[in-house]
């Protein structure tokens, strides 16, 4: 399986991680070359923006060990093309050939137009990130935050937690505008101002300088740092030429066995979207379960595509699922949900748990869950199976959702 032949991953995140781990998992004998842009032993994410942040750890590192497992990793190797005739990668230290190649580069933060380079405007990404950040939010400074989506949010938690005045801005006319309707996150704004932040919508930031920022109706927002959270982007840019094939949003389009367009060439996490017959849509999936699961897939067709015995193949098709800890509240979301699809509510919003159902033909495709963890639980095995739920018990929160089956 493998024997004398080589995967390079590039990226070694998550994605990247879990690829090395599942490929020997899955019995490659081959030479596994994990390569990683930055310095540092490969973390975890979503500590940063809270343990980390706070100084409640000092680091994330995956428990891996690499060297036990045969993975050959290097650090601090930025890799800036892939030739896919000559099945190589361009490094700065010379190029590096492969059999098979897998990209896992993830995604790179959206900067706010004209911050490059200010003093004190922050980005939230990387564990150097959350290292330059810890002292600001120690220092208890006055802190403007760009952008009320999931990491805006959970930033505002931290800071907050630290006790800092925080001010967050944002372009829409509620939080989270891009992830859900405005029914559902209307009550979402309430949070921010019970905990102690001012959330102030509908704003355009024409201008940041070391001092803060200016808003398009002429209002100066004073702060000691602003951090940016509008989003991120497949980071992408390098396979300029390669013969990869990029959707529209710029992420890898990977088919359903996580395959790019060019042979030996597969792509996982942040960096790829692939295609949903469960959903009918190709998906772009930016979070954690996403780079746990799909590496396992990737594995798994590797070593397939090299075994003669190999009679299957693994096919990608999940129920993104996610969480987000902000505001003294615990928000999961399983599934993907469309415009069309009908909204049913299961509690009151005001309250301190509550769910929201989405409904496509009678059939559960999407659950929001706050401080509801069972729901969330029964509600993704429901989605996997394509159940049908009775509208009525459904909107019934004392009902078990696995109980609200039609």
């Amino acid at each position: 399986m493998g024997s004398g032949q080589r995967v390079v991953i590039v990226g070694a995140g998550m994605a990247g991680v879990q690829t090395a781990v599942a490929l020997r998992e899955e019995g490659w004998a081959g030479e596994i070359l994990l390569l990683g842009a930055e310095p540092h032993q490969p973390y975890d994410r979503p500590p940063l923006s809270k343990a980390v942040l706070l100084g409640k750890a000092e680091g994330s590192a995956f428990d891996v060990d690499f060297q036990a497992l045969g993975i050959d990793l290097r650090l601090g190797v930025t890799v800036s093309a892939l030739d896919a005739g000559a099945k190589r990668l361009e490094t700065e230290s010379g190029p590096v050939p492969y059999d098979v190649v897998v990209l896992a580069t993830g995604a790179e933060p959206v900067a706010l137009p004209g911050s490059e380079g200010v003093p004190g405007v922050h980005l939230l990404r990387t564990l150097d990130d959350a290292e330059r950040l810890r002292p600001v939010l120690a220092r208890q400074h006055e802190i403007v935050v760009v952008g009320a989506g999931w990491i805006g949010a959970e930033f505002a938690t931290a800071a907050r937690e630290a006790g800092c005045a925080v001010t967050v801005v944002e372009a829409a006319d509620r939080p989270l505008a891009g992830a859900l309707p405005a029914e559902v996150a209307a009550p979402m704004a309430d949070w921010y101002a019970d905990y102690g932040a001012t959330l102030v919508t509908g704003a355009r930031v024409d201008g940041v300088d070391e001092t803060g920022l200016l808003l398009g109706d002429g209002t100066r927002l004073r702060a000691g740092a602003v951090v940016v959270g509008i989003g991120a982007r497949p980071a992408t840019g390098w396979l300029t030429g390669s013969g990869v094939e990029l959707a529209d949003d710029r992420s890898v389009a990977a088919d359903e066995r996580l395959r790019t367009s060019v042979e030996d060439v597969y792509a996982v996490g942040d960096c790829a979207s692939f295609p949903s017959a469960r959903y009918g849509t190709r998906l772009l999936v930016h979070h954690w379960d996403n780079a746990l699961q799909g590496p396992r897939t990737v594995a798994a067709n590797v070593v397939g595509s090299r075994t003669a015995a190999h009679t299957g193949v693994a096919v990608y098709d999940p129920v993104p699922y996610f969480w987000s800890e902000q505001f003294g509240r615990f928000i999961q979301y399983a599934g993907h949900h469309e415009e069309a699809d009908e909204l049913v509510w299961r509690g009151d919003p005001a309250g301190a748990s509550w769910a929201v159902c989405w409904l496509r033909d009678g059939a559960l495709v999407a659950l929001l869950a706050v401080g509801r963890p069972r729901d969330l639980a029964q509600g993704r095995k429901l989605i996997e199976r394509g159940a049908r739920l009775d509208r009525t018990r459904a909107t019934d929160p004392s009902v078990p959702l696995k109980s609200a089956v039609s």
